[in-house]
């Protein structure tokens, strides 16, 4: 089988992470080809021996705006004539479009009559007229929509057991995710960080819908009984095209301050882009996922691999994954009080923490290895094309 795969955009984030999980782990039944914009993501791919194609660079946001959305809809076009001309080729055997945009520079070509396309939706698409058409026109070319969470497939379709919708959990590279690649005094000395300080970490990039905001006021809450605590914030801002729904540069720098009016600004480490994630897990004691809305997380099961406790959002995809109380704890979002509490209590019972991270790497291994998402993507390209062929 001869699968195209698309990306929008080659800046790497958590949708380009689990593709290019993915396309390491491929079987041998399966031969991909990647196509995609100059830049990390193909260097990426490039690395694993994935075969490679160009497509035009793709900044089209879902929010109407009378500067940008013309630019991006010509860019949508450009695109889409690269697709087809690319996808027309015979031998393929199915498109794989890693997210809703690279969905729609496909739907042309699925509607000349291409391969069979599977697009795969990571995030969830806003309630605008510009998200509505989005859905129309996937729904409507789509052999199968994969989403990662029953959260993103409710999103997306209105429920989560929708007639050509599935959802297909991500997964986690446990060798390289595992607590044995590091000790934890290795791991907190490379940091920095002294061997009893408590050690908070936030992973993803830097937007105000991550939650940073969340955490920093949680540290500041916390250190009225824990002065000694760290917070370490790994990310930076990503797609600042000026197609996103937030100026990330400028909340980079907003944080920043607020660390300063607060008074932590030595307690806050902004680490930047880090290529040593799993080495950063191992030093934590807890890991924070705050998002206002989480579509799944993949810091929460890569955490659950590393035995790190996780608090995360009850927004989202981490209500699927984390079982409250046995190994993380999910809390409503933008209560940074709340949050702070919560993490007092898991650092004061280190026994507790020792079994949430215990349970979590038992499941990360039980649901959420490459073999097991592999089977079920492998699975979902056999639906596609049974349900192209009807």
């Amino acid at each position: 089988m001869n699968v195209l795969y698309l990306s929008h955009t080659s800046t790497i984030s958590g949708a380009e992470h689990s593709l290019l999980e993915l396309l390491s782990a491929l079987p041998a039944g399966i031969e991909p080809t990647l196509a995609c914009p100059h830049g990390e993501l193909m260097a990426e791919a490039g690395r694993l021996g994935v075969p490679l194609l160009a497509l035009p660079p793709l900044e089209l946001g879902f929010r109407l705006d009378l500067r940008r959305t013309p630019r991006g809809l010509a860019q949508a076009a450009r695109a889409a004539l690269a697709v087809v001309r690319i996808g027309r080729r015979p031998h393929w055997s199915l498109v794989h479009a890693n997210s809703v945009r690279a969905g729609l520079v496909a739907v042309p070509l699925a509607r000349l009559g291409g391969p069979p396309l599977v697009v795969h939706v990571r995030d969830a698409l806003p309630p605008s007229r510009a998200g509505m058409l989005a859905r129309r026109a996937v729904t409507g070319s789509a052999a199968l929509v994969l989403a990662n969470s029953r959260y993103t497939a409710r999103s997306f379709a209105g429920r989560d057991d929708a007639e050509g919708v599935r959802t297909v959990y991500n997964s986690v590279d446990l060798a390289r995710f595992s607590p044995h690649v590091i000790s934890r005094e290795q791991a907190r000395a490379r940091l920095g960080l002294g061997p009893s300080a408590p050690a908070l970490g936030l992973i993803a990039q830097i937007t105000p819908w991550k939650g940073q905001e969340t955490a920093i006021r949680l540290l500041g809450h916390l250190h009225s009984e824990q002065p000694e605590a760290k917070l370490l914030l790994v990310g930076v801002p990503r797609f600042a095209t000026g197609a996103e729904s937030y100026d990330n540069e400028a909340h980079a720098r907003l944080l920043r301050q607020l660390a300063i009016d607060l008074g932590i600004q030595d307690s806050v480490r902004f680490l930047g882009h880090r290529g040593d994630v799993p080495e950063i897990l191992r030093a934590l004691d807890l890991l924070l996922v705050p998002s206002w809305e989480e579509p799944f997380g993949r810091t929460v099961i890569e955490a659950m691999a590393m035995e790190v406790p996780v608090l995360a959002t009850s927004v989202g995809g981490p209500a699927e994954v984390i079982a409250h109380g046995e190994d993380g704890l999910l809390l409503p979002p933008r209560h940074p009080a709340r949050w702070a509490s919560a993490a007092a209590d898991l650092l004061a019972v280190p026994e507790r923490r020792a079994e949430m991270g215990v349970r979590g790497r038992r499941k990360a291994v039980e649901l959420f290895s490459r073999e097991a998402h592999v089977e079920a993507v492998r699975s979902a390209y056999a639906l596609a094309l049974e349900r192209s062929s009807r």
